[in-house]
């Protein structure tokens, strides 16, 4: 994004958190290597040096904010009293419950100096362009996307405590005793629709999963695919929603009188209950491989990928797998049941051994997770 930008810019004074600083190495330019989807402490000191930037920009005409989803790990500014370990472990707690990331991101903002239109407010004006990786319960919510820096947010600290004790969490005790001051009004809440410190903030969505969804239609149709597109995005547990999609391909290939392609998008979760590696594109993945012989008749033939716009597919070093009616067969040949790696939230294991990982690195931009499904 600050590539595509940067012919329009003149003297420039940037913040940029990204997984590859040495790319934007460029004078009045500070590049932070932000960590996500957990925060790093350069993801904290891309956040203080925003807020810093941002109260600067008052006197240079406003802010220009380049948003994409994962800035809600890679920009982060903790309240004070509340330290960046326990914001991870707060948000860390809340992801292995399976939070959605609105109920998520309620709580994040609830415990920042910049989310929820913190950032703006700082600013006084700004002009953000963004990228949506957001599929639920909004599509496209820019309150939900990045945490909603230079936008209104009206959910309020009640809200954050009813997430966490409907997951029943144990936080940290700064945390439970922050949320619990902003419940009583003890607290600075997040900036609310009306209020005066956003006037002068203007937000343009520039991309999101369905641009994406529409680009590997095109490349598909250019192969000759029959392209089926599945339009609800793919949500709720992983190993779930692949068997949704897969049996929804099958149905579809019934019908086909071609090579067919069927397209998907969307975000979902992951509860975790194991103690193994991976992420919800690599338990997609998995998940579809067990359901593949429901499309496997009448001697068709499937592959199925799924993997993260972002590249980066949970703490792992993988973007998602790609599989097909063998994948379950070589990991087995391996040593391994694909049942027992789904139950360990242990995808990336089998992953590596079946020979399904795929592993492009970071894309540099994110519109959420992409699902094909190709059947011959």
């Amino acid at each position: 994004m600050f590539r595509a930008a940067l012919p329009f810019l003149r003297d420039l004074h940037a913040v940029i958190a990204t997984h590859s600083p040495d790319a934007v190495n460029r004078p009045g330019v500070r590049a932070f290597a932000a960590g996500h989807p957990a925060p790093s402490p350069d993801s904290a000191a891309a956040g203080k040096a925003a807020l810093a930037l941002a109260q600067e920009s008052r006197d240079r005409g406003g802010l220009l904010v380049l948003l994409s989803g994962g800035a809600s790990a890679m920009l982060v500014a903790p309240v004070h009293g509340i330290t960046l370990p326990e914001k991870v472990d707060t948000t860390t707690r809340l992801m292995h419950a399976g939070a959605a990331i609105h109920e998520l991101n309620c709580v994040r903002k609830h415990l920042s100096r910049i989310k929820g239109g913190k950032l703006a407010a700082a600013a006084g004006r700004t002009i953000t362009l963004a990228l949506s990786d957001v599929h639920a319960p909004v599509a496209d919510d820019p309150s939900v996307i990045g945490s909603g820096p230079t936008v209104p947010d009206d959910t309020t600290f009640a809200d954050a405590l009813e997430i966490v004790t409907g997951y029943g969490i144990t936080l940290p005790a700064s945390v439970r005793a922050h949320l619990e001051r902003g419940a009583i009004g003890q607290a600075d809440e997040t900036i609310k629709s009306g209020d005066p410190r956003l006037d002068a903030s203007i937000f343009t969505l520039v991309g999101n999963r369905m641009m994406a969804v529409e680009g590997a239609a095109r490349a598909a149709e250019a192969a000759g695919y029959q392209v089926v597109v599945f339009r609800d995005p793919t949500t709720g547990e992983a190993r779930d929603a692949a068997r949704r999609f897969v049996v929804a391909a099958a149905g579809a290939a019934r019908n086909a009188t071609q090579p067919m392609c069927m397209i998907g998008s969307g975000e979902t979760i992951v509860t975790v209950r194991g103690t193994g590696r991976g992420g919800r594109n690599q338990e997609f993945g998995l998940a579809g491989a067990t359901s593949l012989p429901l499309i496997e008749t009448g001697g068709r033939r499937a592959v199925l990928a799924s993997a993260g716009t972002d590249g980066i597919d949970g703490p792992t070093d993988a973007a998602g797998v790609v599989v097909d009616a063998e994948t379950v067969s070589r990991g087995a040949a391996a040593g391994l049941d694909v049942h027992a790696a789904l139950d360990n939230n242990d995808a990336y294991r089998f992953a590596a051994a079946a020979d399904a990982l795929i592993t492009w690195g970071p894309t540099g931009t994110n519109v959420g997770d992409l699902h094909v499904l190709l059947v011959a």
